[in-house]
């Protein structure tokens, strides 16, 4: 999977050694939501990144679903505190059908299927955050 396509003179793109392949390697970002009572919402979700653009699958009722739809502005974040990838974006959630590029995504990086249903009457959606800024990209500062 390229994770770069559709990105090269977007403006946006991280330029730290090694952020490429920690954004197609990396199993979990640490995402942050915001409460109605302002205070962050922090989460590891599994994603995939491409074309610029960081995708989450979560079910319908989760709490980032309903804070997104409060205030869509989150803050992702790589794990490793000494290599830090961070990115902001506006949130939008999908429900299906989804574009089938990111559900071959999730299928070839954890062997699942994000449009499963894992309980009845549960909804899986799609939380699609195109970067706007990246805050730090790979190099401590």
């Amino acid at each position: 999977m390229d994770v770069r396509a559709g990105v090269a003179g977007s403006g946006v793109w991280p330029t730290g050694d090694g952020v490429v392949e920690r954004l197609a390697g990396e199993k979990h970002v640490w995402m942050c939501t915001v409460r109605p009572d302002g205070t962050p919402h922090v989460t590891p979700v599994w994603f995939v990144f491409l074309s610029g653009t960081w995708w989450i699958g979560v079910d319908g009722g989760s709490v980032k679903v309903r804070n997104i739809g409060r205030s869509p502005w989150v803050s992702l974040a790589l794990e490793d505190g000494r290599w830090p990838v961070v990115a902001e974006g506006r949130a939008r959630v999908h429900r299906a059908p989804f574009p089938a590029a990111v559900t071959a995504a999730f299928t070839e990086k954890y062997a699942w299927d994000a449009a499963a249903v894992r309980r009845p009457g549960e909804e899986r959606l799609l939380i699609e955050v195109p970067v706007r800024r990246w805050l730090l990209d790979g190099v401590a500062h």
